[in-house]
């Protein structure tokens, strides 16, 4: 289930630390270092969210390795708005260069778009 799905009562005060602190990202760095992720992509998304899919197909999104974080995070954009989500996918890919890649890593690593909306209380 997408965290945007999930009713934010039903999180306890751990889940909420590691949502919000990105630790539970910790183990896609193993993906990352296995050459099956990249730091900076579109978010992978789950085999349920047809709508994602779909639009994300229409902009060729699929053609670049996932990353852990990107400019729909900095933005604070989730699946719940999927067009937009793979719209901002497609001009981050678009728009990719050396200094982007850093600058969405710098902004993650400050807290852009940090915690899902469905934590944040």
């Amino acid at each position: 289930m997408g965290t945007h799905l999930v009713d934010p009562d039903r999180i306890n005060f751990w889940g909420r630390v590691l949502r919000k602190t990105k630790i539970d990202e910790l183990p896609q760095l193993w993906n990352v270092l296995k050459g099956e992720m990249s730091l900076v992509g579109p978010r992978p998304c789950l085999h349920s969210q047809h709508q994602l899919i779909e639009a994300r197909r229409k902009l060729a999104v699929f053609m670049v390795r996932p990353g852990i974080t990107g400019l729909a995070q900095i933005k604070g954009i989730d699946m719940s708005t999927p067009e937009l989500l793979a719209a901002t996918d497609e001009m981050m890919i678009r728009t990719m260069n050396i200094r982007n890649y850093l600058k969405y890593i710098f902004f993650t690593m400050l807290g852009s778009g940090s915690g899902d909306r469905s934590i944040r209380k």
